[in-house]
Parts: structure tokens; C-alpha cells; sequence
């Protein structure tokens, strides 16, 4: 019989291999909050520098997306990102400053900035 922590290993695997097959094609995937309690935390901003990257070609084979309220009214703003074939990484308490190292350092450089993921 398997222990919790094996079954929610399992589910935790089975829940990447998920959003891994979402995201499949060559597309980088991000969503930032946009829930009513996340824009007023700041995420409008967070948006702009993400379009901006986007519309300026700093980032390229970019999706942004909006994502819904995640209940985690402590770490909004949140960002998500979804790379094909990696893990997908959720930032919290993200602000136009962080949204830049996020483009510098994940998007364009491959670092995960650890100290903020959520």
C-alpha cells in the first residue's frame, strides 16, 4: 500500500505531465493574474511589462495570457510560466520590477528565480 506522501508525489507527476501536454507545441505560455484582487495588488502593471517585452521583440514565441483568481490573496500579483517540455513555475508577489528579472533571468537567460517562486 502506497504511504500519502508516494500517492501525492504520483498526483504531483501526473499534474505536471498534464500541463505538459498543454503546452506541447514550441509556445512559451505566461498568465498573470488579472482577478479583481489581483489588479488591485498591481497586476495591470505586471501585464504592461510583459506586452511590452512582447510587442518590442525583447521575448519572442510568447503567449500571455490572463488567468483567473488563484485564492492566494497574500502572493499576488502571480505570474505563471509555462515552458514546453519543463516544469511550469508560478512566481507570487510580482511587480514590474520583478516582471523584468522574470524576462531577463527565466524567459530569455533559463534561470528560475527560486527565492520567489510559489
Amino acid at each position: 500500500m502506497a504511504t500519502p506522501l508516494e500517492i501525492l508525489k504520483q498526483k504531483q507527476s501526473e499534474a505536471i505531465e498534464r500541463l505538459a501536454a498543454k503546452v506541447s507545441d514550441s509556445t512559451i505560455k505566461v498568465n498573470v493574474g488579472m482577478a479583481t484582487c489581483e489588479i488591485a495588488a498591481g497586476s495591470r502593471n505586471v501585464m504592461a511589462v510583459f506586452r511590452d517585452a512582447i510587442d518590442s521583440g525583447e521575448i519572442e514565441g510568447v503567449v500571455l495570457s490572463q488567468k483567473g483568481c488563484a485564492g492566494r490573496c497574500y502572493l499576488e500579483p502571480t505570474v505563471e510560466i509555462f515552458i514546453p517540455g519543463k516544469t511550469p513555475y508560478k512566481y507570487g508577489k510580482v511587480d514590474a520590477e520583478r516582471a523584468k528579472e522574470i524576462i531577463q533571468r527565466h524567459l530569455k537567460n533559463g534561470e528560475v528565480i527560486q527565492e520567489w517562486l510559489i
